[in-house]
């Protein structure tokens, strides 16, 4: 299926459910340097280009989701979001200058690219890759 796939559009939102609305508002702001683009009591959306992450409050996704259930941070993480940079080390420096934390990196990857993650307050894997 190409070319007249519905699904070709690309992602337009990707929904994190969040334990601390208000901390990883401040981290999505401070350390990625967005503004809010829209917020309510139970969300807050930012843009990524063309992608919307909307950062919703853990106890609203029930309705959302159900009957799926809502796994807890500590689960473990089930995806990871890649962010694209310039120049890995610099903002790995710039990461950490913010109060970030890196699991891992900048580390070259056997298949060409250069890498580090870290982790949000609701305990979303980041990845920002050159």
């Amino acid at each position: 299926m190409t070319g007249n796939s519905p699904w070709t559009k690309g992602i337009s939102a990707i929904t994190l459910f969040v334990g601390d609305l208000g901390a990883t508002k401040r981290f999505y702001r401070e350390v990625f340097g967005l503004p809010v683009a829209f917020e309510d009591e139970n969300s807050a959306v930012f843009e990524f280009g063309n992608t919307l992450i909307n950062l919703l409050r853990d106890t609203e996704a029930p309705a959302l989701i159900g009957p799926a259930r809502v796994a807890a941070p500590e689960a473990g993480s089930r995806l990871q979001l890649t962010l694209p940079v310039d120049d890995v080390d610099a903002m790995c420096e710039e990461l950490k200058a913010r109060g970030v934390t890196l699991l891992n990196g900048p580390v070259d990857r056997p298949w060409g690219i250069r890498t580090a993650s870290f982790r949000d307050p609701g305990g979303h894997i980041w990845e920002i890759a050159k």
